[in-house]
């Protein structure tokens, strides 16, 4: 079975959604082939819906982007420059679509992990992929301290289900962490670099 972090060929069926996020009304085109193409998955809303707003100024990186319902949103509702990565191409064309169709500039490109990032942010946010496992997991969320500006942030959300107790342990080795909130088993983490 293909995954959404690979490039597999799977036969494409685009359609639009509808979601509402707080006070924002988007639209976003969806595929198979990517994360939660039935519609904005609990996880990223309740992300999103915790997100201090305040707090994203400056660069901002949206990492493993999807369809770009994260980067989309924080530009609609900040003057922050966004960048979104991600290493699927057909999550990346749709992100830039539905930059488009939401009315926003972002700097959409593909990258494996941190391979095509030279730059560094005042925050990072995602809701990583679970399903690549710990080893790259860890890649990428310890990674991000080697992106992030001093003081910069790491915003991300995690199941208790796919071991968020334990990732809120190991982070602290690295960060400053907050549970900003708790929600139906999801964790929003706020990882401050120290």
């Amino acid at each position: 079975m293909s995954h959404y972090f690979t490039n597999d060929y799977i036969k494409s069926n685009e359609h639009t959604i509808n979601v509402i996020i707080k006070d924002a009304k988007l639209k976003f085109i969806v595929d198979n082939g990517i994360f939660s193409k039935k519609g904005l998955d609990f996880g990223t809303r309740t992300l999103l819906e915790n997100i201090d707003l305040d707090a994203i100024k400056g660069d901002i990186l949206d990492f493993g982007c999807g369809y770009g319902p994260i980067g989309i949103y924080l530009k609609k509702m900040t003057n922050a420059k966004i960048d979104m990565i991600d290493i699927n191409k057909r999550a990346l064309n749709l992100a830039e679509k539905n930059a488009k169709l939401n009315d926003v500039e972002v700097n959409v490109f593909e990258s494996n992990i941190y391979e095509n990032i030279n730059k560094k942010y005042d925050v990072i946010v995602t809701n990583p992929p679970i399903r690549v496992g710990k080893k790259i997991l860890y890649e990428i969320l310890f990674g991000a301290n080697d992106h992030l500006k001093e003081n910069g942030k790491l915003w991300l959300v995690v199941n208790k289900n796919s071991g968020a107790k334990s990732l809120v342990k190991d982070l602290e080795n690295a960060y400053d962490v907050t549970i900003v909130n708790k929600n139906k088993g999801f964790y929003i983490i706020c990882a401050k670099k120290r």
